[in-house]
């Protein structure tokens, strides 16, 4: 299934890489869906190319139906996203691999940030697999909304955080 979101942030791609690559700010956003940080590392500058890697530990009670039948009560979440060194104006691309603990379910693709008169805007485009023989479609298919909404709340999330300074 493909995944495509967009989300404009009225911040300048710098405030905004910063913003993804606070420990604090990570550990919030997981806390706000009721999960646990397990892990979060930044390899390289963030002022160049740079490795993003997050673990959570999230609770499955909003997951689609069809995927809890194949995990517990948490599932371990694990996102790399690695990201180019910035352009002139800030932007910066990403490319973008999640998985899903013991769920066969990942997604692949990428991310952009890209500046704007306003700020900024911070874009996904993925696909959402899974490799179940015969359910495996009808389990991609419901993931795609519940992972970008989990998109769709990390954006609005960046512009909180930023604006409490």
């Amino acid at each position: 299934m493909a995944l495509n979101a967009t989300t404009d942030l009225m911040h300048a791609p710098a405030a905004v890489i910063a913003t993804l690559t606070d420990r604090a700010f990570a550990e919030h956003l997981t806390t706000m869906v009721g999960g646990e940080l397990k892990s979060f590392e930044v390899a390289g500058d963030v002022a160049a190319a740079f490795t993003l890697t997050t673990v959570r530990s999230l609770p499955t009670d909003r997951a689609p139906e069809i995927a809890r039948k194949f995990v517990g009560q948490t599932v371990e979440v694990t996102q790399v996203e690695s990201w180019t060194a910035p352009a002139a104006d800030g932007s910066r691309d990403a490319t973008l691999k999640v998985t899903v603990g013991s769920l066969p379910v990942s997604v692949a693709g990428s991310e952009s940030l890209r500046a704007s008169a306003e700020g900024s805007a911070l874009g996904i485009e993925a696909t959402v697999s899974s490799s179940i023989p015969f359910v495996g479609g009808k389990i991609a298919s419901a993931a795609e909304p519940f992972i970008s909404k989990a998109l769709a709340l990390q954006g609005n999330t960046v512009s909180s955080w930023i604006e409490r300074g």
